[in-house]
């Protein structure tokens, strides 16, 4: 440490802060406040450089020492210059800033001033870096993601790569019904599996793969069909469900499923060269945000829409959509952005054309327009298999 002629340093190691504060020094955070968006240094409170140069900052008269961080360890300086000036002795800037705090894996608190709760490891620090460094995910958001429960119908084409993104992301739990087991013909699309998994149920092979790049996951798979009598206890509790599934009976029961547990449903679908994305939010927001029986009040004709080993799939189109129902779910999930509810975007990946569809929600419509009644999940199944 660098000493003044005071005896207390002008700058010390994020190492030293600990036993400094225990002493009885004042920790603070000079940086603004979006970046304390990103996360404080545990036992750090916020006092924005900006406060201090305007002469706005209320500091203690104890006469205690204090330690000042910013980002890098510049504007800590400045801002120790500044006290110094003001009659405070004894202040000193943290050597390497934020970015040395992070680097050394001591702990991170939420940029939220109610709470400075220790919440990040080294691990996590790492791990998540380029998050925290988003104001509009920071600390706060990073723990809403750890915290969630994510709910995949599919581990197939678009199961897969919004599996392994919201994995990567951190989402804490991730649940995956899927009853298949990984054939070969799937490997050309659906990413999750490998040559080795062929044969073994998709919820298993999922689950290594997903786990090998984050273990920190809880990952639960379900090997079972989504049936009227089970589809409301596998979705319930989820934050989300996005709908991977390939066929018209699963995708009506989780949209209805969904309307009841009023949970938002990240809808796709793909055939040949082109794909769909929107989001589903009627049972949070019944008579303003639409249902999938909003677009498709009944199912298509089977020669209307095909599936896809039927009708085939260019292999990377179902990665593009689902890793666009991954940024839904994410920024469901943060409370960031404008999500899909209300409109249908529309991708051909032959021309590299995206569409954006209004999607009203339709007053008339049989799942959730004014008149509508629910009669139950069998009396859906039994819709479907009419149609």
């Amino acid at each position: 440490m660098q000493g003044v002629a005071g005896g207390f340093p002008s700058e010390c190691e994020v190492a030293a802060v600990a036993a400094l504060v225990a002493g009885g020094a004042h920790f603070y955070d000079v940086r603004e406040a979006e970046e304390h968006a990103h996360g404080l240094p545990a036992g750090a409170l916020p006092l924005p450089l900006s406060a201090l140069e305007a002469g706005d900052a209320v500091l203690p008269a104890d006469g205690a020492p204090l330690l000042l961080i910013c980002a890098r360890g510049q504007r800590s300086q400045r801002a120790a210059e500044l006290l110094r000036e003001r009659g405070f002795d004894d202040v000193a800037s943290v050597r390497g800033g934020f970015d040395a705090w992070r680097s050394a894996g001591l702990p991170l608190a939420s940029g939220d001033a109610s709470s400075a709760v220790p919440t990040f490891d080294a691990d996590a620090l790492a791990r998540y870096d380029r998050h925290l460094r988003l104001a509009q995910v920071g600390a706060a958001g990073q723990q809403r993601l750890m915290a969630s429960r994510v709910v995949l119908v599919g581990a197939g084409g678009l199961g897969s790569p919004a599996a392994f993104y919201l994995a990567a992301a951190g989402v804490g739990t991730l649940v995956i019904i899927d009853d298949d087991r990984v054939e070969r013909s799937n490997l050309q699309r659906q990413i999750l599996h490998t040559d080795a998994a062929v044969g073994s149920p998709k919820v298993v092979s999922a689950r290594e793969r997903l786990l090998a790049l984050n273990p920190r996951l809880r990952v639960e798979g379900v090997e079972a069909r989504l049936l009227p009598e089970n589809v409301e206890a596998l979705l319930s509790g989820a934050d989300v469900v996005i709908d991977g599934s390939d066929n018209f009976a699963t995708r009506y029961l989780v949209d209805a499923a969904c309307r009841q547990l009023a949970v938002p449903l990240v809808y796709g679908a793909v055939e040949r060269f082109t794909g769909q994305v929107s989001v589903f939010d009627a049972g949070r927001q019944r008579g303003r945000a639409p249902c999938y029986r909003c677009l498709f009040p009944e199912p298509p004709g089977a020669d209307a829409a095909p599936n896809c080993a039927e009708a085939g799939v260019l292999g990377v189109l179902p990665g593009l959509i689902g890793m666009l129902q991954a940024t839904e779910a994410l920024k469901l999930l943060l409370g960031i952005g404008d999500p899909l509810v209300g409109r249908l975007l529309t991708v051909d990946a032959l021309g590299m054309r995206f569409r954006e569809l209004a999607l009203a929600a339709d007053p008339d419509c049989p799942g959730c327009g004014a008149h509508a009644v629910f009669d139950g999940y069998a009396a859906i199944e039994t819709f479907c298999a009419s149609r």
